[in-house]
């Protein structure tokens, strides 16, 4: 690992997966048996025979909410060499995405993942685009290798929460 990978994850970085909603987090074309949990829950994930694999063919749409406001720094995707991840979109802030109208939205970030990237090498984001993540909708578009099955073995995120101030605990001043 580059001394600029290592530190590609700030220490001010924290793992957001506590900041899931689980209860909103959708996968389309997920396999029934190797969803996406497999891949995005920690203690699962860590266990690299658990995957994500696509169902009808290599792509698959995943959209996570959080539960507060965030700001996204990395993207850790990890893969097999042959059917793992290959171009990723990231969509900030867009909802009710389908596989039918994912192109017609710019995404937010583009990457293609590296050997490197599918051992865990993270991918650092164009921040400035992920400064106030709602929700995070991720396309894997293709795999490696063209293979109809894109098995996915880990995917965490990095990133800090936007600490928001609550407006009616504050007192209104006066002019005096």
């Amino acid at each position: 690992m580059s001394a600029e990978s290592a530190n590609a994850i700030q220490r001010n970085q924290v793992d957001l997966s506590d900041f899931i909603d689980w209860s909103g987090v959708e996968c389309l074309n997920q396999s029934a048996t190797h969803s996406l949990a497999n891949a995005l829950k920690q203690g699962y994930r860590e266990d690299d025979g658990l995957l994500l694999e696509s169902d009808a063919d290599e792509q698959l749409l995943i959209y996570i909410p959080f539960t507060q406001v965030v700001k996204l720094y990395a993207l850790v995707v990890k893969g097999p060499e042959e059917e793992g991840p290959k171009t990723v979109k990231l969509f900030s802030n867009r909802e009710h995405m389908g596989f039918s109208n994912v192109n017609d939205f710019p995404p937010s970030d583009t990457a293609i993942l590296s050997e490197d990237n599918l051992k865990g090498m993270p991918i650092v984001l164009k921040y400035v685009k992920f400064q106030n993540v709602r929700s995070l909708t991720i396309f894997i578009e293709d795999n490696q290798s063209g293979s109809d099955i894109t098995k996915v073995q880990k995917i965490a995120l990095h990133g800090t929460t936007v600490e928001t101030t609550d407006m009616k605990g504050l007192k209104k001043v006066e002019d005096h």
